[in-house]
């Protein structure tokens, strides 16, 4: 990675890490189910679904997904990082306190892509917490200085090449959809992995590769093609969103899991489900055939919500 310098959008700063093989993924519930789990009995140990802090292992809480906002939580020890800042600032630090984390630990944010419900919290955020290095490439840094005026705090990366924030590896990952230069994530910790891929057209071997190493993935699975084509959305508006760069459908995402059966996934959570072209059911039932098909009865599925967070995980 390297710093944005004056000459360019503004001083950037690196990210601070005071804030900072397959394995088994779990959901960790709360109150006595959590104690059971640890052995113990009385009070849950993270009586909101905190993101724990204990142990170098990868925890995730996704804070919301879909057309109106989308942000996540991906924790290992203390560095705490966020993947895109898709609601407003009260809203977001609203989400994390639900979580039982302050908005004021984060160590960076991470963005996918330009587009305004992966970013729009962005200025407040770095208006509140101008030390929080923002993390993107170059171009997406650009287009989100463009439409925001954000245009210090950028830490840049290239795509392809694993960076380290703290105690997690990140490496970022080309993706197809419409917009300045989008990635996907894989998120890595001592022989654990979390694969962010959401808002992509088609799936390309970027994908399938870092798709196969995961053990816990936040996957799109955004339309049923037969709502998307009886919905009253304008004819342009369906061609964008089953074109090359516009999102995957229930299928298409369910492929990538039969073409690849990565068997280190223990957890899938599909994302960014379209509320008037897909519907939790039609999305968990296109999956449960592929994983019945490949025998696979070890995998979590679930689906995520776009108005509250969704259940904490580690892995």
């Amino acid at each position: 990675m390297r710093q944005r310098g004056p000459d360019e959008c503004g001083a950037s700063r690196r990210p601070d890490p005071r804030h900072g093989g397959c394995g088994a993924s779990r959901e960790v519930p709360c109150a006595q189910e959590g104690d059971r789990r640890q052995g113990r009995g009385g009070e849950c140990p993270h009586p909101r679904g905190l993101i724990g802090r204990e142990g170098l292992v990868l925890r995730l809480r996704v804070l919301g997904s879909g057309s109106g906002g989308n942000s996540i939580a991906v924790r290992s020890g203390d560095t705490l990082l966020l993947v895109d800042l898709g609601f407003s600032f009260k809203e977001e630090k609203n989400r994390l306190a639900d979580c039982g984390v302050d908005i004021g630990e984060v160590s960076a944010v991470l963005f996918t892509h330009d587009h305004s419900d992966h970013c729009k919290g962005i200025a407040t955020f770095h208006k509140r917490l101008p030390d929080v290095p923002l993390v993107a490439n170059g171009d997406t840094a650009d287009a989100i200085a463009r439409q925001t005026g954000v245009n210090d705090g950028w830490t840049l990366f290239e795509n392809g090449e694993p960076f380290e924030l703290g105690d997690i590896t990140v490496t970022a990952f080309s993706i197809s959809h419409d917009a300045a230069d989008p990635v996907g994530y894989l998120f890595e910790v001592d022989g654990s992995s979390l694969f962010v891929g959401t808002d992509m057209g088609v799936v390309t071997s970027n994908v399938r590769m870092a798709f196969s190493r995961a053990t816990c993935a936040v996957l799109e699975a955004n339309h049923d093609p037969v709502l998307l084509e009886q919905s009253d959305r304008p004819i342009s508006l369906k061609q964008r969103i089953r074109g090359r760069t516009g999102h995957l459908s229930n299928e298409d995402a369910a492929m990538l899991v039969r073409e690849t059966n990565p068997l280190c996934l223990k957890t899938l959570l599909l994302g960014h489900i379209s509320s008037e072209c897909n519907s939790p059911s039609l999305a968990r039932r296109a999956f449960a055939d592929v994983f019945e098909e490949l025998g696979r009865t070890d995998v979590h599925l679930s689906v995520l919500e776009q108005d509250s967070p969704g259940d904490l995980f580690e892995f």
